[in-house]
């Protein structure tokens, strides 16, 4: 047990259909498929390497979340932040920078392996999710499905039949997707929030929808009830949720691991990839241990290699490459076609007969859906802003149809990728938010906030997404199934491979992408 508590403490969890805890780890240990990333296609992509009797190793740079803290919990929650919520920060880095213009979101904390990380560029930041089951862990659940001619607009040479035919259904089934019970919506104090801000859209004539999610919703009416262990009503979102919440840790990486074929290892920095002579991959990891301090770098070997860390992640994993001669067949379309899914927050002040209430569902289960106005397409989120009291907020995350486009390069002086994206473009995505809720605020004589970015006179956040798409795009950096192009077993699977857009939360279109990958590559590419 000693042994076992102390590998833990260095981060050397490897996890297994065996062993589900910490274990001393191989000096190497070659796999015949690697996959990186624990996220959504990545995780995708480790079930059916499983299921089809490939042996796999999974690297995940962050750790493993099943044990409680010192309070009883796995997480913390979003109001109540400690080490657990940011990954080696010392103070947490909220969308929200303020209320009523004092600095009372975010707080001190001590520098640790949390579960969110703000990946910061020069005019953009991209949240991620650290650990097992990537962004799962911290999205909102918004399980939606693109519309069908927006998707074929963004891949015309992907089958869309298909798509919506068998992948998209499929991805919905592993996920386990469900819809909140529209009669419960209606009469309970928890989404009040959401039927102001819907009675609010249609004043200004505009159309709502339900959107489905991954959060168990009878679970979430057990916790109203008061029978069950509160989560999503107990202000647990950004930080992980302790129940509810159908990650992938419950979905997919539990049936990867249950072919008895995965094995995970965690809090290892894939930060390299070359070829051997023999065409098989070689990628070179950091093992870190709770202080961030590198303990290790050691080497596995593979034949099929999985890309799976992320749109960031994947794509500075090849630029680097790229650029380091390592990959040097890597074309020049890696590292191009990256958006943020046109990505803007705001909040609006309501009038005092218009309460929100003071307890707030922290998943969203409604979107004001403009996206068919040719004009000025946009899918805006209702989203919950749960402090516990009454604060006369709507809050809303905006999709715009945002065109404009940036590049990953790499910068050898920091061994790093740069992205070049500019605060011009992300004004596209706020001029097209703005127009939408001018017509909201004119419809109810109602203003913007302009105290909850940090700044008085900043009502729109643009500096920051929740969806990073693009910079391996399939067709372009890739063949139309997420083969990199200029090389033979080496797979991307993530969202890297959306061209900056698809108009509503990613990941079951992500999740969608890589059930089509993995289905074509094991009937062609691992045939004996």
């Amino acid at each position: 047990m000693a042994a076992l508590q102390s590998a833990a403490a260095l981060g050397l969890t490897r996890v297994s259909l065996q062993s589900a805890h910490a274990v001393e780890p191989e000096a190497v240990d070659n796999a015949p498929a690697v996959v990186i990333g624990s996220g959504y296609g990545a995780a995708v992509a480790a079930l059916r390497l499983g299921q089809a009797g490939i042996r796999t190793l999974v690297i995940e740079m962050g750790r493993l979340w099943d044990t409680a803290g010192p309070d009883g919990k796995v997480f913390c929650a979003t109001n109540a932040p400690d080490q657990r919520s940011m990954w080696f920060r010392t103070r947490t880095e909220a969308p929200l920078a303020t209320f009523l213009w004092l600095d009372v979101v975010n707080r001190d904390i001590t520098a640790y392996p949390g579960v969110l990380d703000r990946v910061r560029f020069a005019n953009m930041s991209v949240y991620v999710g650290r650990g097992v089951g990537g962004g799962s862990l911290v999205n909102g659940s918004m399980a939606v499905t693109p519309l069908q001619s927006y998707f074929a607009e963004q891949f015309p040479t992907v089958n869309s039949t298909e798509m919506y035919g068998t992948y998209f259904p499929r991805a919905r089934s592993m996920l386990g997707v469900n819809t909140v019970d529209p009669a419960w919506f209606e009469s309970t104090e928890w989404y009040r929030f959401t039927r102001i801000s819907r009675k609010h859209a249609e004043n200004a004539g505009l159309k709502t929808t339900f959107v489905p999610s991954v959060y168990d919703f009878a679970y979430m009416q057990r916790e109203a009830a008061g029978t069950a262990t509160k989560s999503a009503l107990g202000a647990e979102v950004i930080y992980g949720n302790n129940h509810g919440k159908r990650s992938l840790d419950k979905t997919y990486l539990a049936s990867a691991l249950g072919t008895g074929n995965v094995t995970i290892h965690t809090m290892e920095r894939a930060r390299g990839i070359r070829r051997a002579g023999d065409g098989t991959y070689v990628v070179t990891v950091d093992r870190i241990d709770d202080t961030g301090r590198v303990v290790e770098t050691k080497e596995y070997g593979c034949t099929y290699l999985f890309l799976g860390a992320g749109s960031v992640g994947t794509t500075e994993l090849l630029v680097r490459a790229r650029e380091k001669g390592t990959l040097p067949a890597l074309n020049a379309s890696v590292g191009g076609g990256w958006g943020p899914n046109g990505n803007v927050m705001l909040g609006r002040a309501n009038h005092l007969w218009d309460t929100v209430g003071a307890n707030q569902s922290t998943m969203p289960v409604m979107g004001i859906d403009d996206w068919s106005n040719t004009d000025n397409p946009v899918f805006a989120e209702i989203a919950p802003l749960p402090t516990g009291l009454e604060h006369w907020v709507s809050l809303y995350l905006a999709i715009t149809k945002n065109p404009q486009r940036a590049s990953f390069t790499y910068d050898s002086a920091t061994d790093s990728a740069k992205l070049g994206w500019s605060a011009a473009q992300s004004a596209v995505s706020v001029s097209m938010a703005k127009k939408l809720f001018d017509r909201i605020n004119s419809a109810n004589s109602t203003i913007y906030r302009y105290d909850l970015f940090g700044s008085s006179s900043k009502i729109f956040a643009d500096d920051f997404t929740y969806h990073p798409l693009g910079g391996c795009v399939l067709g372009k950096a890739t063949d139309d199934y997420g083969r990199v192009k200029g090389y033979s077993k080496l797979y991307v699977t993530d969202g890297s491979l959306v061209p900056g857009s698809i108009g509503v939360n990613p990941f079951v279109t992500i999740t969608a992408l890589a059930e089509r990958t993995m289905a074509r590559v094991l009937a062609e590419d691992t045939a004996p």
